[in-house]
């Protein structure tokens, strides 16, 4: 399949969604999610370039198993993929456009652990906090599952790197609203600009923390 950008239906699909988040609603709607919404996401993980592939459509339903929120549908779709070190690329659309980003998402405890000793590095975390520091300064947004309201354990409050130091992931990612070039062929661009403006940061992770050596259990 060749991806083709998101059609007009699949934003007002989402719009409708995020208004009445039902079974009601979605299985009133269901030919146009088939039809506007995951045959383009599948053809978009069909084009991606082999740097990015494979990717893998995620769910539409929420586990609500361990949620006060009981909502049965995600308001978005997602696509997600990994490279060979560990990143994840991830691309989200939804009412209010389209997101890419990519990075190491979340930690484990041994990743954490030598995540911040690298950090904690002059030279290894001068250089990540440099390039951070640009990306942020060109428009990316740089995040993580979740962050420490303080230091972690053993650092200073004033480290010179506390604000990534406090994260428990990092990623690189852009948000854009709806335009027009989302229902063309030119969204692939932007995406896979996205990703590939990650990757200095991406080659820094997989350098100095890498895959987790952890059993599933013991994260």
């Amino acid at each position: 399949m060749t991806f083709r950008g998101f059609p007009a239906d699949a934003l007002a699909f989402y719009a409708g969604l995020e208004a009445d988040n039902s079974k009601t609603y979605w299985s009133a709607h269901k030919a146009i999610y088939e039809q506007s919404v995951k045959a383009p996401m599948l053809a978009l993980s069909e084009s991606v370039a082999q740097e990015f592939q494979p990717l893998r459509l995620f769910r539409p339903h929420r586990d609500v198993r361990f949620s006060t929120d009981k909502s049965p549908y995600k308001t978005h779709a997602g696509l997600v993929g990994e490279r060979e070190g560990g990143a994840l690329y991830y691309v989200q659309l939804s009412a209010k456009g389209m997101m890419a980003g990519s990075g190491y998402y979340a930690m484990a405890k041994d990743q954490l652990a030598r995540f911040r000793d690298a950090v904690d590095d002059e030279r290894s975390g001068a250089a990540l906090a440099t390039m951070v520091a640009a990306l942020r300064k060109g428009g990316c947004v740089i995040g993580a599952v979740d962050e420490l309201k303080t230091a972690p354990r053993g650092y200073a409050k004033d480290h010179p790197r506390i604000e990534i130091l406090k994260r428990k992931g990092l990623f690189v990612g852009r948000e854009w609203p709806v335009a027009s070039w989302l229902h063309s062929p030119k969204a692939l661009a932007k995406l896979e600009s996205a990703w590939r403006e990650a990757a200095p940061v991406n080659d820094w992770l997989d350098a100095h923390v890498g895959p987790s050596e952890l059993a599933p259990d013991e994260f």
